[in-house]
């Protein structure tokens, strides 16, 4: 029976903080700077985290266009002050840190340069599930000695797991897979919070059953069901559960971990976290919070989307949808977007809406709706189409498909290999073409992964431009000067009443 005993025998939950990656991406537009992490990263050391999730995911791609930074000097920095606790990165399999599939030689020395910098764990997934796109990642990481996890993307056809697709048995397939591959541990990666509590304890009981490596969970508060779905999971016997500190925590981001750790206190999960250290970590993140308070998203007074319990889409790319149709004048055609994404969605063989399938299937509903379905089609929609980013769950319309191909440039007729296996090297000819602006193959790898932003970052690193003002960003000082620019404003206007 799964409960929790205060006596029983001790096994304690591992957490792993989300802070300095998926909190701010979720919540503030991946735009903390790492000036900002530096004053706590020695204290977050002595926590007693299983992890630190610091880079990934949109980082490598907001840091060197939006605040100019260098991505991978992030880690070589945070890692003086962080000595004890691993580091983790969300890695996109075969897209790395970008929005298509890159190249065997681009992921091979990826993975080995972001080791070198000081990454210790890869949380590696696919947005298709399709487990070849691990393949040449999980290569290097292996032959670099570092811990390979292997993630699912968990998604649903229904208001609740089941149906013909995405099933307990879908899990527990894939689960093994994974495990087949050599992983290390094993995320579950809910990225819209649609995950449900009573499903979650069915899949951790069922993968407990099937499967030897440690489980690790990872869910998102925007649906509000987050707490619930880990306290089951919890009980059921996960072994790893991703936080954020409060201030970061919920909305779209991850749960929060000081009520978990206080929820945990005297049982036999007991992570033995100090509550008091947490929450003093918490005050510092709450002064520099501030800086970035124009990135929070303020449009509802609810923390949480009830909406997406319905329509499932993630936070991130409801953001987009809603950014698109408000440049074309048609903000009020939203609800039209949602219905189509569920039915482009089926017609493209049901991909997990997450990045970068999330925004290829978004980008096109929103053609669909404004010009007529498929009038206009996207590049990244025939790529799908093509296979080249992978199989997907089932089979697309083949009536769609052949829309979405005709006269596509690369063949009308769909790939079914491994989709890297369709691409030519691409090393050698970002290296003639950004010559001598990269010194070393850090900074090729950022020219090849962002071909037009990264050679700009090249140029405000070397000097050779100057870097614009919202690229400095701006100081708490500045705040503290509109805050008082504001209220010396406000009380002119009560004065003139």
């Amino acid at each position: 029976m799964n409960i929790f005993l205060e006596e029983g025998e001790k096994n304690p939950l591992k957490i792993q903080d989300n802070t300095f990656r998926d909190g701010h991406q979720s919540l503030l537009a991946t735009r903390m700077r790492t000036e900002d992490m530096i004053p706590i990263a020695e204290k977050m050391d002595d926590v007693g985290f299983w992890a630190m999730e610091v880079w990934g995911g949109a980082t490598f791609d907001t840091m060197h266009r939006f605040l100019g930074e260098d991505p991978f000097d992030r880690i070589k920095t945070l890692k003086k002050y962080i000595k004890k606790t691993p580091f983790t990165m969300l890695l996109r399999g075969q897209n790395l840190v970008g929005y298509r599939n890159y190249a065997d030689d681009v992921a091979r020395l990826f993975v080995d340069k972001s080791c070198e910098a000081g990454m210790d764990i890869f949380r590696v997934f696919d947005a298709l599930n399709d487990f070849r796109n691990f393949e040449t990642v999980v290569e290097r990481i292996k032959a670099n000695g570092k811990h390979f996890q292997g993630t699912i993307c968990y998604t649903l056809t229904e208001r609740r797991m089941g149906g013909e697709i995405f099933n307990l048995d879908y899990y527990v397939k894939k689960a093994h897979e994974i495990q087949d591959m050599g992983a290390d541990t094993l995320c579950l990666k809910d990225m819209a919070g649609i995950m449900s509590p009573f499903d979650i304890s069915k899949i951790i009981t069922a993968l407990k059953k099937e499967i030897s490596i440690p489980i690790h969970l990872h869910t998102h508060y925007t649906s509000g069901m987050a707490s619930m779905v880990y306290l089951e999971a919890i009980k059921a016997g996960v072994d790893i559960v991703d936080t954020c500190l409060a201030p970061f925590a919920l909305r779209t981001s991850q749960p929060a971990i000081e009520p978990i750790v206080a929820t945990l206190y005297g049982t036999d999960r007991d992570p033995g976290i100090d509550l008091s250290t947490l929450l003093e970590l918490g005050d510092y993140m709450e002064t520099i919070a501030p800086r970035y308070r124009d990135f929070l998203d303020t449009h509802s007074m609810s923390v949480i989307d009830t909406g997406v319990l319905a329509h499932q889409v993630p936070g991130g790319m409801i953001s987009n949808l809603v950014s698109q149709l408000k440049e074309a004048k048609a903000l009020d055609r939203l609800p039209e977007v949602y219905k189509d994404v569920a039915v482009t969605r089926k017609e493209m063989g049901m991909p997990p809406l997450v990045t970068p399938t999330s925004q290829i299937v978004g980008v096109q509903s929103v053609l669909n709706v404004l010009f007529g379905r498929y009038k206009m089609v996207t590049n990244e929609i025939k790529d799908l189409a093509f296979g080249l980013y992978g199989k997907t769950p089932v089979p697309m319309d083949p009536d769609v498909r052949k829309k979405v191909l005709k006269g596509f440039k690369r063949g009308e007729t769909p790939i079914t290999c491994r989709a890297a296996d369709f691409l030519e090297p691409e090393l050698e000819g970002a290296r003639e073409k950004i010559g001598d602006l990269a010194k070393d193959d850090f900074d090729l790898l950022i020219y090849a992964i962002y071909p037009t932003t990264g050679k700009q970052f090249l140029k405000w690193k070397y000097g050779l431009e100057e870097k614009p003002r919202e690229v400095i960003g701006k100081t708490l000082e500045d705040i503290k000067k509109e805050d008082d620019d504001l209220a010396l404003a406000m009380k002119n206007i009560s004065k003139a009443k």
